[in-house]
């Protein structure tokens, strides 16, 4: 647990496990079941979960103060995570939570709509600059979301997902987040990472019941990253554009809640 200034942000396993309660219980409880369950694809998110050293932060409104708060309990994540050691039995992915009346969506589209506008607003508070190495413009493959300095992968899923099961983690909208360089060392564009990347996109296969995605692929391999952070249920190209602002930030554009939420159509 994290109670820097006396407030409960970014959570261990242990603690949400043991004192949640209400929808953020019911949400550990589900992601628990999908976990625990030997046929789920990401084996890296298993053995997290199995070695309880998953991080929780959970988000009851995705007003201004909301975000805020998710933008503090991320940037202090981000800053244990530069101490990695680089062991796998110690790489911490965290997993954020959605309250269900935070969102307002009942469609793929409207949660991954809801997810970019998030993904947007913690840009415009990132308290470092972007790193020089990492591309500006999501429709280069050498672009991933930054925050805090450093480059990382959004995983969104949806209780929306019907075919794709394996972006659905109950009935809370839910972005994973890893840092980027975990899975450039043991699921890179390498001989062995290639070797683990097949192994789980064939568990997807199997547990999803549907071909993954075309769009799955490794960083650096000239695929575009943000495509593989919202899925869609087709497998279909795309020709739809990314929803992630680049440049400088802009703090006036925050939303403010329901009335600012794009995903607010799909609620009727």
């Amino acid at each position: 647990m994290d109670n820097s200034n006396g407030e409960e942000i970014l959570l261990t396993q242990e603690h949400t496990a043991e004192r949640t309660k209400g929808w953020q219980r019911s949400a550990f409880d589900d992601l628990s079941f999908r976990l625990n369950d030997p046929e789920f694809p990401c084996i890296f998110s298993r053995n997290a979960f199995r070695k309880g050293i998953v991080n929780f932060i959970f988000v009851d409104s995705a007003d201004e103060k909301g975000v805020r708060r998710l933008a503090e309990g991320l940037r202090r994540y981000v800053d244990r995570a530069v101490r990695w050691d680089g062991r796998l039995d110690t790489a911490s992915p965290l997993v954020v939570a959605f309250a269900a009346d935070a969102v307002q969506a009942r469609t793929v589209e409207g949660y991954h709509a809801f997810g970019w506008r998030i993904l947007n607003d913690l840009h415009n508070l990132d308290p470092a600059p972007w790193p020089d190495e990492v591309a500006t413009e999501p429709d280069s493959p050498e672009w991933s979301m930054c925050f805090n300095g450093m480059p990382l992968f959004c995983n969104m899923s949806s209780p929306a997902h019907r075919k794709r099961r394996s972006r659905n983690l109950g009935a809370h909208f839910a972005i994973v987040i890893n840092p980027r360089a975990r899975f450039d060392v043991f699921a890179g564009d390498t001989p062995s990472g290639h070797k683990v990347r097949a192994n789980i996109r064939d568990r997807i296969d199997r547990y999803d019941g549907t071909p993954h995605s075309p769009h799955l692929s490794s960083y650096g391999s000239g695929a575009l990253e943000w495509l593989q952070y919202s899925l869609a249920e087709a497998a279909d190209e795309r020709a739809d554009r990314c929803p992630f602002a680049s440049g400088q930030h802009d703090t006036a554009s925050l939303s403010g809640g329901h009335d600012h939420d794009p995903t607010r159509k799909d609620a009727s």
